[in-house]
């Protein structure tokens, strides 16, 4: 299968690189039987220079034709935007369009494919630092800015930079099988199916940013003990804290209050565990340390605007069957 990757000047180099690995390494992992062919298209045959200062020459340019290709990539680029009203690239990314299977865009090459009438009443996703201005470039564009990549027909869109590489595997699956594409996640260290969604949204990396390190433990022991008595209470109790002074600290130092952190940790969990498992959802609201099924749906409603059953359904890989869950700590095993 040939695969063309479209790169602009600047383009994030982990857009370009990270798919490239992807199909090289399931190509590898074909063991002899016919794999990927990869292009990088330029806007000319000159040099490109990545964002990181990486020079590379391009395979073709926006001059040449994708007759033959079956893939089309579009990498982003944070300097995406010198580029948006570009006729000749935008003529070539709609006209070439016509000559591939799929055509997908990688973190913000979602805005060329919207400048290109191609998203127009499309599922579409980009980096979530780009979410509202694509919203509003693009109205008749249903944005689901919370997850890793969103397939709609023949077009795919993908969240930014790492999610170049979620992306490609999800490929791999859809050419290959399962299998390859679970053999090339093992090798390149990454997980087959992303737990959660951007994870640049992760409720665990935000809080990773708190500068004092009680607080940065405490979160940390939260989703170690997600199930058992997170209360404000008992979280302060376990610092040496009034409970006042340490909600004040909490929220200082992670831009969270309490309640709001233990409930979006409960709701990531509650999230890997529908993505990758049948559990039921009354065994998955006591997992994660919900009240009852009730708890849990108006969580989920609260933080990404679906229920478990639509999460589920949405997010969970087809033809996965049921799987062990084990049961988080509890505070009485900490």
């Amino acid at each position: 299968m040939r695969i063309a990757i479209l790169t602009i000047p600047g383009v994030q180099m982990l857009d370009v690189a990270g798919p490239m690995d992807v199909f090289s390494e399931a190509t590898t992992q074909l063991k002899g039987r016919a794999g990927y062919s990869l292009g990088i298209v330029g806007l000319t045959m000159e040099p490109v220079t990545a964002l990181n200062g990486t020079r590379f020459l391009p395979d073709m340019s926006i001059k040449d034709t994708l007759e033959g290709f079956d893939t089309l990539l579009i990498a982003g680029s944070p300097g995406i935007r010198e580029y948006e009203d570009h006729r000749k690239l935008l003529q070539w990314i709609g006209r070439e369009s016509r000559h591939v299977r799929r055509l997908a865009s990688i973190c913000t090459g979602a805005f060329l494919l919207g400048k290109a009438g191609l998203l127009d009443g499309r599922r579409a996703t980009t980096h979530w630092n780009s979410t509202s201005r694509l919203a509003n470039m693009f109205p008749t564009v249903r944005l689901e800015p919370n997850t890793i990549f969103v397939k709609d027909g023949p077009i795919y869109t993908s969240a930014g930079v790492t999610a170049s590489m979620d992306l490609a595997l999800a490929l791999v699956e859809e050419d290959f099988g399962r299998s390859i594409a679970l053999r090339v996640a093992k090798e390149l260290i990454l997980f087959l199916q992303r737990p959660g969604g951007q994870s640049q949204f992760s409720v665990h990396l935000e809080a990773q940013a708190a500068e004092i390190g009680p607080i940065r433990d405490i979160t940390q022991w939260i989703v170690d003990n997600i199930a058992g008595d997170l209360s404000i209470e008992t979280l302060a109790a376990r610092l040496g804290m009034s409970s006042r002074n340490f909600a004040r600290t909490f929220k200082r130092e992670t831009h969270m209050t309490p309640g709001d952190y233990v409930e979006a940790a409960r709701v990531e969990a509650a999230r890997r565990i529908l993505e990758e498992s049948d559990t039921p959802l009354k065994r998955v609201a006591s997992l994660c340390g919900f009240a009852d099924q009730t708890g849990l749906r108006r969580a989920f409603m609260r933080r990404i605007n679906v229920t478990p059953v639509e999460y589920r359904h949405r997010f969970r890989p087809s033809g996965a069957t049921a799987v062990n869950v084990p049961p988080p700590r509890t505070l009485a095993t900490a």
